[in-house]
């Protein structure tokens, strides 16, 4: 069976039986399903069986944390391989062989399905939509009066409690994701954000998009207090939080092109924050304005 899913304006496929247990997980990918067509950006299909991979070639192993996914990349018979483990000293659990444009992927599940076919997924449509002016980012996005803003941060600065505390105390908020937004420079250049299939453990699968408002980095702090970041300091604290490969010269360009477009073009902003109501109207009041 193929299924064809848009996100944000791009589209991509799976190929699995159609008996395969891994469509139980599709389930926030129905509000992203599309008609099929010959534009795909990329194609993931799953395997049955692994080739004999022996002769790989080992070129760099990432791993952002020591709770975050360890993946090994290797370059095999021309084309990218993959090994991802779910924590840094974890077992290999999924594989991914990608030709080098990232636009036709077969994949090999040995563990948790959920994890696996999300985490591939979202790992092709970051490197697939590289230089298609598209960042996935890692990001809680709150709308109000029809922009997005989107809190930044490393996992456990409360992004989400941000989140939640706007929604809470003022009126008229609403969440579009709370993990992996997908932002977008559009052709007029207007910066959109959209919901996403992936939104962590906060079920938000919302296929909708507004223009962005501002960013704000949070880091927790003892008590209130904002400003507005430099373009150097927006720069950095944005590519702390988009997904994909800078060793990848290609990729490292796309990205950096669509950065340079953002952080020229929208505002960004340093919240130090208690988590509390104080802190919601504080960022409210100074990033609408």
């Amino acid at each position: 069976m193929k299924r064809t899913y848009q996100v944000a304006g791009h589209k991509f496929a799976v190929v699995m039986p159609d008996e395969n247990k891994a469509w139980d997980e599709m389930i926030p990918y129905q509000p992203f399903v599309c008609e099929d067509a010959d534009d795909a950006l990329f194609t993931a299909e799953l395997l049955d069986v692994m080739p004999d991979i022996s002769d790989k070639q080992k070129v760099i192993v990432c791993c952002d944390g020591a709770d975050m996914p360890r993946v090994e990349l290797y370059e095999w018979q021309g084309q990218w391989l993959m090994e991802i483990a779910p924590l840094m000293e974890a077992p290999i659990r999924f594989y991914i062989i990608s030709d080098k444009a990232f636009s036709k992927a077969q994949f090999r599940v040995l563990g948790s399905l959920r994890f696996s076919v999300n985490t591939v997924l979202m790992m092709m449509y970051a490197f697939a939509t590289a230089r298609k002016n598209t960042l996935l980012m890692h990001a809680s996005v709150t709308v109000r009066e029809g922009k997005g803003y989107l809190f930044l941060g490393r996992s456990g600065t409360g992004k989400s409690t941000h989140s939640q505390l706007w929604i809470k105390n003022i009126e008229g908020c609403s969440l579009l994701n709370d993990d992996n937004p997908i932002l977008r420079v559009m052709e007029n250049g207007e910066i959109r954000v959209f919901g996403s299939p992936w939104s962590g453990k906060t079920p938000c699968y919302k296929n909708d998009n507004v223009p962005v408002g501002a960013f704000v980095n949070l880091r927790q702090a003892k008590k209130n207090a904002i400003r507005r970041l430099s373009l150097p300091e927006a720069y950095a604290a944005m590519c702390m939080s988009f997904s994909g490969y800078r060793f990848i010269r290609e990729m490292a360009d796309g990205f950096h092109a669509t950065n340079e477009k953002v952080v020229s073009t929208v505002p960004f902003y340093l919240l130090e924050c208690l988590p509390d109501a104080e802190a919601a109207w504080l960022c409210h009041n100074t990033v609408t304005q």
